[in-house]
């Protein structure tokens, strides 16, 4: 009984910024880690961000290392990716997942619960 939701992608020039947000619903969100996934056409879904709502430590991939940043609102259920200094090669849908589990996960099947993705576009 998990429900996430994503919103804020767009597109943007490169060196552009964006806030995505995924709003949860459900219960014990303080033993689940919330992951950001990416897919690129014809490319397998690849590990951005995720955090646990615990404690919020958080972890990222190198190529996003430094300019994306992953936060939560725990009064609102809401998970944040900030991302800063935008390429085209970041050019994705995102997708907010939930995993019932207070470790962290970096493969998409280790995770219960999605999003359906938003969108962002990086142009040169």
């Amino acid at each position: 009984q998990v429900q996430v939701v994503e919103s804020g992608g767009g597109l943007v020039q490169a060196g552009g910024s964006l806030r995505l947000s995924c709003a949860a619903s459900g219960r014990t969100f303080s033993n689940y880690t919330m992951g950001w996934f990416r897919q690129a056409p014809g490319k397998e879904r690849e590990f951005v961000a995720a955090i646990t709502w615990r404690g919020g430590y958080t972890t990222y991939a190198d190529s996003v290392k430094g300019r994306f940043t992953i936060s939560r609102d725990n009064a609102q259920n809401t998970v944040y990716l900030q991302v800063n200094s935008l390429k085209p090669e970041d050019t994705a849908v995102y997708y907010c997942a939930c995993r019932r589990s207070i470790l962290f996960a970096t493969i998409p099947s280790a995770y219960d619960y999605w999003g359906q993705g938003t969108q962002v576009t990086v142009s040169p």
